[in-house]
């Protein structure tokens, strides 16, 4: 699973940073599971002095949780799916979805 071609939407294209895109595809990228679920979910929010992007990392089965703080000069605040359909990997904001 997320060993295919991966595209990103639009939205993803027009609203997240391209260092931000690398981290998240990273993030799973790094996974230490035994399974990847066909879908993960990242929420980005942004610290009161709006130089950290925070990024919470989950899935359901089996369950999984992880949370990465760093410095950018452009934190979003979102919702983004990832979701692989075994022949390729999308990129894609949840309102996208």
């Amino acid at each position: 699973m997320f060993n295919n071609p991966r595209y990103c939407t639009r939205g993803i294209s027009e609203t997240v940073p391209l260092l931000t895109q690398i981290i998240l595809w990273n993030l799973i990228d790094s996974m230490e599971v035994d399974e990847k679920d066909y879908l993960q979910v990242f929420k980005l929010t942004t610290s009161t002095d709006s130089k950290t992007q925070h990024v919470t990392h989950t899935q359901e089965q089996p369950p999984y949780e992880r949370t990465l703080e760093f410095r950018t000069d452009n934190p979003i605040t979102a919702k983004i799916f990832v979701i692989d359909d075994e022949t390729h990997t999308t990129m894609l904001l949840a309102e996208e979805y």
